[in-house]
């Protein structure tokens, strides 16, 4: 990360287990420390509140004020676990 660039959750556009759309103001968006994405649904159902990737804590995303977003929007890339995810 350069020295110009402010640590900032990329806001993914996608819960990788179910791929439902989460838009960058969504109160669903849960993510661990390294920002593995998933609903609120999946976070708290299938995955128990733990990220299938780290193991790590899944929390409530932040949500990023609309004029921010003009500036730093969010992330296009989709992130999705062709074959589902399970409990770490």
């Amino acid at each position: 990360m350069g020295t110009n660039q402010a640590a900032r959750p990329e806001l993914r556009p996608n819960c990788e287990c179910c791929d439902r759309d989460l838009s960058p103001d969504s109160l669903d968006a849960r993510i661990c420390s390294y920002e593995c994405t998933f609903c609120r649904d999946c976070a708290e159902g299938v995955l128990g509140g733990c990220c299938p990737n780290c193991g790590g804590e899944l929390v409530r995303r932040p949500v990023r004020p609309p004029d921010r977003l003009l500036r730093h929007p969010a992330a296009t890339r989709r992130v999705f676990k062709t074959d589902g995810c399970t409990r770490p």
